[in-house]
C-alpha cells in the first residue's frame, strides 16, 4: 500500500466527556500514516485540558483554538486550511473509528480509484451501548443524495488529487450533506464499504436530535445552495421528509 498521508479533521465544542476516546480511536490505527487537526471552537468545558493532555502522546496531532464560537462549518474549514493529507477524513469528537478504519478504507480508495468513499457505522448511546448499524449503499450519486443523505461525516474520506481540497459552506447545520451534494455534483460516485468502521454517538443534546428543525436547513440546501426550482425543491423535500420520518 502506497504511504499516503490522510488528514483527520476534528471539530470540538464541549465534548469533554467524548474527546479522550475519540482522539485513542484515531492514536489507535493500524495505519500510522495519518494527522490529527483539532479545531477547538471556543469550548466553555474541560475540553481544552483534555486535548493538551493527549497531544503531548503524539506529534501527530495538532490543537487550533478559536477565540468565539463559530460553528462546525467553521471549524472544519480553518482545519482543511493546514491539511497537507491526500485524503481528508472526518471524525466528530463524540464519535469513534475502528482501529482498522484508515487501513482499509485507504486500500480501498487506492485500489477503486475513488474521489469519495464513506462506510457503514454504528450507532451508539451516550453511554457506549449499541442501538443499530447503519449500513452503506455499495455507492451513492448526487441524485441519490438529494433524496436522502446516506453518508455518515465519520466515516467519510475524499481524495485531494482527485477533486481538490473542498471546503464546507457556511451552514450551521446540514454543512456536511451540502459537501458531499458539492463533491458528487461533479459526477463523482460515492463508494460504500460495507463493513462497519465507525461509532456514532447519538446525544439528547445534539444539534442532529431535532430532525423537523433540521428540515428547515435541507429546504435552505436545495433552494440556496442547490439552486432547484420550488417543484424540484418539493420534490426532494418530500422525499427527504418521508425517509427522515421512516428512521
Amino acid at each position: 500500500m502506497k504511504e499516503a498521508l490522510v488528514s483527520i479533521i476534528m471539530p470540538n465544542y464541549n465534548a469533554a466527556a467524548f474527546i479522550k476516546a475519540s482522539i485513542e480511536s484515531v492514536l489507535a490505527q493500524s495505519y500510522p500514516y495519518w494527522e490529527l487537526i483539532i479545531v477547538d471552537d471556543a469550548s466553555t468545558d474541560d475540553s481544552i485540558a483534555s486535548i493538551e493532555k493527549l497531544i503531548t502522546k503524539d506529534i501527530r496531532i495538532t490543537l487550533i483554538k478559536l477565540s468565539k464560537n463559530s460553528g462546525t462549518a467553521v471549524a472544519r474549514n480553518k482545519a482543511l486550511d493546514i491539511a497537507k493529507g491526500t485524503f481528508i477524513a472526518f471524525l466528530d469528537s463524540d464519535d469513534r473509528w475502528h482501529p482498522e478504519k484508515l487501513t482499509i478504507q485507504v486500500r480501498f480508495m487506492q485500489q477503486h480509484h475513488c474521489a469519495l468513499s464513506f462506510t457503514s457505522y454504528v450507532v451508539v448511546n451516550e453511554f457506549g451501548d449499541r442501538i443499530k448499524v447503519l449500513k452503506a449503499k455499495q455507492q451513492v450519486s448526487y441524485n441519490d443524495l438529494l433524496k436522502n443523505n446516506f453518508l455518515g461525516c465519520l466515516t467519510v474520506m475524499y481524495s485531494v488529487p482527485h477533486i481538490g481540497k473542498v471546503y464546507f459552506p457556511l451552514l450551521k447545520k446540514r454543512q456536511d450533506w451540502a459537501l458531499w451534494l458539492k463533491i458528487t455534483k461533479n459526477n463523482n460516485i460515492a463508494r460504500g464499504i460495507e463493513q462497519p468502521l465507525a461509532y456514532y454517538t447519538k446525544r439528547k443534546s445534539s444539534l442532529s436530535s431535532n430532525k423537523l428543525k433540521l428540515l428547515t436547513y435541507n429546504w435552505k440546501v436545495y433552494r440556496t445552495l442547490e439552486k432547484l426550482n420550488l417543484i424540484q425543491s418539493a420534490f426532494y423535500f418530500t422525499r427527504l421528509f418521508m425517509n427522515k420520518m421512516l428512521k
